[in-house]
């Protein structure tokens, strides 16, 4: 660093450390290496700090070495409740969503509900509920395409020739005709996958970031902040790990289930990588989530759940 600094920092993940210049270092470089004849479990850390030294030789230094907590860290009026990851890369932006949204929704309901795995059940209701006047006529145009696929079958017959061969684009403006008199929007389907990736992410690093979970059980799961293992496997599978996380299976089957009723209402469904793209989405989850907190899962797992209910 080669401009001014008001403090450095490490931080693993729910404990950060502080050197706080009063004053000002003017200059830094911070070194992380993991040494090569470890486990590579202990990193070291060492930073070099250059500073103007006054003429009384006093220093003025802080030391803060406390919880990573947006809510804490902001009270010191120095920018370190920047440390806490709410948001990075393409996702920045959900570090707005997390901060002005979701946390002080969280310090509300975990003020007034003592189980942290009801918290995030509420969390999850009200965004939901939230999103719910956007994904209506999503879930409605699916369920209009579904009642409409015989109909749109029999356009089919009809511009199909002896030989087998489709007049698409005779069956298209047909079939285009045929939704919208019934109100049917063809993108309908990828609005609620498009709404749930800033949603998601949000809680992705909300849910890692967040020292309150660290600690916290609910049903099997000991540690929210932590993936949830019922099964240690003596072996390593890859992509996978070596350990059966039941909220991830539970997600996953949801997810599953979600593809398997969206099938139903796919008008065309002969094309291979279509046929079996839907399946594909849910084992790619499996493992993606096993390694993620169980706070992440649990919201998922009740997400969808929420999602069959309003498809059915």
């Amino acid at each position: 660093f080669d401009k001014p600094l008001d403090w450095l920092a490490i931080n693993p993940q729910f404990f950060v450390s502080t050197l706080i210049a009063k004053n000002k270092f003017q200059s830094a470089e911070l070194n992380w290496v993991t040494p090569a004849d470890s486990l590579k479990i202990i990193t070291q850390a060492t930073a070099n700090c250059r500073l103007t030294v006054p003429a009384n030789g006093v220093v003025p230094l802080q030391l803060y070495y406390g919880p990573n907590d947006y809510t804490v860290m902001n009270k010191y009026n120095n920018e370190m409740q920047q440390i806490v990851t709410y948001g990075s890369g393409p996702f920045s932006f959900v570090k707005y969503i997390n901060r002005y949204f979701l946390l002080p929704v969280w310090d509300f309901i975990r003020s007034n509900v003592a189980s942290y795995g009801m918290v995030i059940l509420l969390l999850t209701l009200l965004i939901r509920l939230i999103t719910s006047p956007i994904l209506y006529k999503s879930y409605l145009s699916g369920a209009k395409m579904k009642v409409l696929k015989p109909e749109v079958d029999a356009l089919k017959a009809k511009f199909t020739d002896k030989s087998g061969s489709l007049d698409q684009q005779a069956f298209s403006m047909e079939q285009m005709k045929l939704w919208k008199s019934a109100g049917v929007s063809p993108l309908g389907g990828c609005l609620p996958a498009l709404l749930q990736i800033p949603i998601f992410m949000s809680l992705y690093y909300f849910f890692q970031a967040n020292i309150a979970l660290r600690g916290e059980s609910f049903l099997w799961a000991k540690d929210l902040a932590a993936y949830d293992s019922i099964l240690k496997l003596p072996f390593n599978i890859p992509f996978y790990g070596d350990h059966v996380s039941l909220f991830t299976i539970a997600a996953t089957l949801t997810s599953l289930l979600i593809s398997i009723y969206s099938m139903s209402s796919m008008q065309d469904n002969t094309n291979p990588v279509m046929k079996y793209m839907p399946y594909i989405f849910p084992v790619l989850l499996l493992g993606v989530f096993n390694n993620l907190p169980a706070a992440l899962t649990w919201y998922y797992t009740v997400s969808n759940v929420i999602t069959l209910a309003l498809q059915y």
